[in-house]
């Protein structure tokens, strides 16, 4: 079997002479493509800043009281309390309260 022969000289022929009947509507579309619209550098919202505090909860989970994070012993001391008025024991733990900024 014999094998056809691809001549490229003849194929490089054939592709130059279709560039040049039309190189004109290449360029037109070349002019009608829009530049990409750029991408807005909008600020991110920083986190709400915390404070850590001392709550004081039921058993139901529910809060009772709030201290500031200095007056530990005021919270034990106000669980405490309670605990001892009702039938079920309360108890203190640390809470993040958002600051609000006036």
């Amino acid at each position: 079997m014999a094998r056809k022969t691809v001549d490229r000289k003849e194929l490089r022929k054939q592709a130059e002479a279709a560039e040049a009947a039309a190189p004109a509507e290449k360029k037109k579309k070349a002019k009608k493509k829009t530049p990409a619209k750029r991408k807005s550098r909008a600020k991110t919202a920083e986190p709400a800043r915390k404070k850590l505090c001392w709550g004081v909860f039921s058993p139901s989970l529910k809060r009772v009281a709030l201290f500031e994070f200095h007056e530990q012993d005021e919270a034990l001391k106000k669980a405490e309390d309670l605990s001892k008025s009702g039938k079920s024991p309360h108890f203190v733990q640390r809470v993040k309260e958002e600051i609000v900024e006036e």
